[in-house]
C-alpha cells in the first residue's frame, strides 16, 4: 500500500493535513490495516480508526459506509498485493523462459516469503482473517489466495504431467506450506533467513511434486 505524503515535523500545534479524496482514503486505510492487523477485527471500533486517523466520523462514513467495508477494502489492497508478488514469481512461465520444476516451485515459495516481508502483520488479514461470521465476507477475504493458488495450478501443469485437478490439489497444498514458512519466519526470533526458507520449503515441496510426476509418468508407460 503506497504511503500518504506527510508534511514536514515542525514545534508546535499542527493543523489537519488538507488531503485530496484519494490521499485521505489511503491514509484511512494504512491507519485501519495496522489496527485490524495489531487488535483483531472485533476490537477495533470506527471511533478508534478515526482517533488515530485525527478525522472525524462523518469523515470516515463518508469513505467507508461501515467497518466492514473498511475491512474489505483493507483486504482488497492487501489481495492485490499478493497477487502481484505471485504474478512476478511465475511470470516467466507465461513468457516461455522457465527454469525447472523445482526452480518454479522455489520462485513461488520465495513470493509468499517475500509478501510477507513486506506486509507483515498485516498478511494476516489474508491468512488467519478473524471475520467468519459472514459468508460473504469469509469468500472475498479468501479471494486473493483462491486466486493466487489458481494461478499456481496452471503453473504446476505447464512444468509437470499432472492433470487439472492433481495440479489443484497440490498447489493448495504448496499454498499453505508456503504461508505457513512465512508466517512463523515473520513471528520466530532468530528464523532463518529469506533465502534458506524459501530454499528448505521449496525442496521438501518439490521431493513431493517430483513423486507425484514420477509417478503419473510410470502410470502412462
Amino acid at each position: 500500500m503506497t504511503p500518504v505524503p506527510q508534511d514536514e515535523p515542525h514545534d508546535g500545534p499542527v493543523a489537519p493535513a488538507r488531503l485530496s479524496r484519494s490521499e485521505r482514503r489511503l491514509q484511512l486505510l494504512r491507519v485501519a490495516q495496522a489496527l485490524f492487523s495489531s487488535e483483531g477485527y472485533h476490537h477495533v471500533s470506527m471511533d478508534d480508526i478515526a482517533d488515530r486517523a485525527q478525522v472525524s466520523k462523518p469523515v470516515l462514513y463518508r469513505h467507508f459506509p461501515s467497518k466492514l467495508d473498511l475491512y474489505l477494502a483493507v483486504v482488497d489492497e492487501c489481495g492485490r498485493d499478493l497477487l502481484a508478488t505471485i504474478d512476478a514469481a511465475v511470470a516467466p512461465v507465461a513468457a516461455g523462459t522457465a527454469q525447472d520444476g523445482r526452480a518454479v516451485v522455489a520462485a513461488i515459495v520465495r513470493a509468499y516469503i517475500t509478501f510477507v516481508d513486506v506486509a507483515g502483520e498485516a498478511s494476516t488479514l489474508l491468512f488467519e482473517s478473524d471475520v467468519t461470521h459472514d459468508a460473504d465476507a469469509r469468500s472475498r477475504v479468501g479471494h486473493a489466495s483462491r486466486q493466487a493458488a489458481d494461478r499456481i495450478a496452471e503453473v504446476i501443469v505447464q512444468v509437470t504431467a499432472l492433470s487439472d485437478d492433481e495440479a489443484r490439489t497440490v498447489s493448495a497444498a504448496l499454498v499453505a506450506m508456503a504461508e505457513g514458512a512465512a508466517l512463523h519466519r515473520m513471528r520466530q526470533e532468530g528464523s532463518a533467513s529469506a533465502q534458506v526458507t524459501a530454499d528448505l520449503v521449496a525442496r521438501l515441496a518439490w521431493a513431493g511434486v517430483a513423486g507425484l510426476v514420477e509417478d503419473s509418468r510410470t502410470t502412462t508407460t
